[in-house]
């Protein structure tokens, strides 16, 4: 078995003929490692990181998480979906469910898990969010913030190897954002690999491993954060950074 949690090999993604949004994309995340990937607007970022459970298919190259080939045709992309959690940037959860249904419902579906069984679980998801008293609230009578830590519980319902960030703090706001970070700090500390698209720079700092600089589709710096922030190599890293720090 691979030291590496996850795998991207020479990857690519073109939408039709003309717009090429990943450019030959290479980069491996250890088991309990925190990748922070950055970069401006269209860079491929969440391109890149929705291709790792499929909800991109790569035109070229190849993504493992452990063993599996996620970029095989014949993988079950079922199993790949509960190896790989994923937290949108829209909290997407389902209004007409209460909380503890949203979360209990995939793994009762997929997992075929007791109604008791997969309740239990969701009451201790919520406790580790900071939401027990919300069971029974639907989603919009939350707040953004609340909804987003939902949203975590239930990708980690389905006990995922790797969970996935798509800048899952951008809609909300700025007073919100720390109970959410909160919450993905908590699960960097208990070893949960994590692959985050986000410019919280704070957040890079207190969990990241590693952070990726995209730009135009291309991988263009990988280093530590504070190496990366204070003394960046490449010329479009600097460029960047200097609009965001």
């Amino acid at each position: 078995m691979s030291d590496y949690r996850i795998r991207i090999e020479n990857v690519s993604k073109f939408f039709g003929h003309s717009i090429q949004a990943v450019k030959n994309a290479s980069l491996k995340v250890k088991k309990g490692e925190v990748v922070l990937i950055i970069g401006p607007s269209g860079s491929g970022k969440s391109t890149l990181l929705r291709s790792v459970n499929r909800l991109e298919v790569a035109t070229e190259g190849k993504i493992w998480i452990d063993d599996d080939e996620v970029t095989s045709s014949s993988i079950d992309i079922r199993k790949i979906r509960e190896e790989a959690g994923m937290v949108f940037q829209s909290f997407n959860l389902f209004p007409h469910l209460r909380v503890i249904d949203n979360i209990t419902l995939a793994p009762r579906t997929v997992k075929n898990l007791s109604k008791e069984g997969a309740n239990e679980q969701a009451r201790k998801l919520l406790k580790k969010v900071g939401l027990e008293d919300k069971e029974q609230a639907y989603p919009g009578q939350l707040s953004g913030g609340q909804q987003q830590r939902v949203a975590i519980a239930r990708a980690l319902a389905m006990e995922p190897k790797v969970m996935l960030f798509d800048e899952p703090t951008s809609a909300l706001d700025p007073e919100m954002i720390k109970e959410v970070l909160d919450v993905m700090l908590d699960l960097a500390r208990e070893g949960m690999t994590m692959l985050v698209v986000s410019h919280e720079m704070g957040f890079a700092r207190a969990a990241a491993d590693k952070v990726v600089f995209m730009d135009g589709g291309e991988i263009i710096e990988v280093g530590a954060p504070d190496e990366l922030f204070s003394n960046p190599k490449e010329e479009r890293t600097r460029k960047f950074l200097t609009h965001i720090l």
